[in-house]
C-alpha cells in the first residue's frame, strides 16, 4: 500500500481544522474537521474554485436552516424538506459539487435550536468555513502536487504497454482475448491521462513563471496524449483484422511489421528525447529510415489488385489498417517536431524530475 499525497494531505487539513477550533474555542469542532473532508481538492486551482463554491453552498445551508426553524421548528420532516430545498437551490446555482457540505451545514445548525439560535446558527457556519479555509491552507502550502511528473511518467508508460502489443501483435504472438481485455484496460488509462492533463492545465493557469515556456509544454503534452491515443488506435485496428493481417503475402506483413517497429522506436526515442537523455538535434538513426506516406501507400497499391481478387472486403480492412499506420507516423513526426523545437529553445525548463515513488 503506497501513502500518497492526496491522503497525507487530508490528514493535514484535518488536524489543522480541528487545531484552529480548539484555538478560537468553537463547540463542536468536529464539523470543522468533516468540511476539511469536503473541500480538500487535488489542484490548487481547484482549491480555490472550491472555496468560492462553498461558501456560496454553505450560505444558502445556513440562511435555509435559520428560515425553517424559525418558521415551522426543526422537526425530522421539516429537517428533511429544508434539505430537499437546499439541493434543489444547489443544483439552480450550478453548485453541484457543495450538495453535501450545505446539507451538513443545514443539519449541524437545525439539530439544536435554543434560546440563542441566530448566534448558535452563527457559530456552526463559522466552523464548518474554518474546516474549509483549513483545506485550502493545506492545498497550497503542504505537499504541492507535481502533475507535469505524473502526465509524463504516465504516458510513458501507457506508450511502453500499447507498443509491447504492437510488437506481439506483428508477430503473431499476442493472444486474442488477453490482448481484448488489455486493450479496455489501456482506454481507461487513457482517460485518466486526459484528467491529469485538465489538473496540469489548471495548476498552470495558478503559477505564473515562465509562462512562455509553461505554455509551450502545454502544446507538447496535449501532443504526446494524441499521439498515444493514435497508438492505441492503432493496435485497436491490428486486434480487429488479426484475421485480414495473417493472410497478407509474407513480403507486405514484413513491411507494415517493419513500418511499426521504425515508428515506434521513433516514438520511444522523442519520449527519450523530452526527458533529455536524447540531444535536440539527434534525428532518428537507429536502423533501417521509416517509409514516409507515399511510400507505404504505393506499396499498398501494389497489393491492391491481388487482395482485391481473393477478397474485396480485405482490401477495405487492409486500407484501414495502413491509414492509422500512416496516422500513428505523422503524429509521432509531429511530436518530434515539438519537443526539438522547445529542447532548443528552453533547455532549462525541459528536465522532468521522475521519482519511482511517481503517484499515478
Amino acid at each position: 500500500m503506497k501513502l500518497g499525497a492526496r491522503i497525507l494531505k487530508t490528514g493535514i487539513a484535518i488536524t489543522l481544522a480541528l487545531f484552529l477550533s480548539h484555538i478560537f474555542d468553537l463547540p463542536s469542532p468536529v464539523f470543522a474537521g468533516i468540511a476539511a473532508i469536503f473541500a480538500l481538492q487535488p489542484t490548487v486551482y481547484r482549491s480555490y474554485q472550491s472555496i468560492i463554491e462553498h461558501i456560496q453552498g454553505n450560505l444558502i445551508g445556513a440562511a435555509t436552516a435559520v428560515l425553517f426553524v424559525m418558521a415551522f421548528g426543526n422537526s425530522i420532516f421539516i429537517i428533511g424538506l429544508a434539505a430537499v430545498l437546499v439541493i434543489t437551490l444547489n443544483l439552480k446555482l450550478k453548485l453541484e459539487n457543495t450538495i453535501s457540505l450545505s446539507l451538513v451545514t443545514l443539519i449541524a445548525i437545525m439539530e439544536t435550536p435554543g434560546d440563542d439560535f441566530i448566534q448558535f446558527a452563527l457559530i456552526r457556519f463559522s466552523t464548518i468555513m474554518l474546516g474549509v479555509v483549513s483545506a485550502f491552507i493545506v492545498n497550497l502550502v503542504f505537499l504541492p502536487p507535481k502533475y507535469e511528473n505524473k502526465l509524463y511518467y504516465k504516458s510513458s508508460i501507457l506508450s511502453e504497454e500499447i507498443t509491447k502489443w504492437i510488437r506481439l501483435s506483428t508477430r503473431h504472438a499476442s493472444e486474442h482475448q488477453l490482448l481484448k481485455a488489455d486493450i479496455e484496460k489501456l482506454r481507461e488509462g487513457i482517460i485518466k491521462l486526459d484528467q491529469l492533463y485538465m489538473m496540469y492545465k489548471e495548476e498552470r493557469d495558478y503559477f505564473k513563471n515562465n509562462p512562455l515556456a509553461k505554455s509551450r509544454k502545454l502544446v507538447i503534452y496535449r501532443q504526446m496524449i494524441t499521439t498515444v491515443k493514435k497508438s492505441l488506435e492503432t493496435l485497436k485496428r491490428l486486434h480487429r483484422y488479426e484475421n485480414e493481417f495473417n493472410q497478407l503475402p509474407v513480403e507486405f506483413q514484413e513491411v507494415i511489421q517493419h513500418q511499426l517497429d521504425c515508428l515506434i522506436n521513433h516514438h520511444e526515442q522523442v519520449m527519450l528525447k523530452y526527458v533529455g537523455k536524447v540531444r535536440p538535434e539527434a534525428s532518428y538513426i537507429e536502423g533501417d529510415v521509416c517509409l514516409n506516406k507515399e511510400q507505404l501507400f504505393e506499396l499498398f497499391l501494389a497489393q491492391r489488385s491481388e487482395l482485391a481478387q481473393n477478397n474485396s472486403q480485405m482490401l477495405y480492412h487492409v486500407m484501414q489498417l495502413v491509414s492509422i499506420i500512416m496516422e500513428y507516423g505523422e503524429q509521432v513526426e509531429h511530436l518530434d517536431t515539438l519537443v526539438t523545437s522547445f529542447q532548443s529553445y528552453h533547455k532549462d525548463d525541459s528536465n522532468v524530475t521522475m521519482d519511482q515513488n511517481t503517484e499515478i
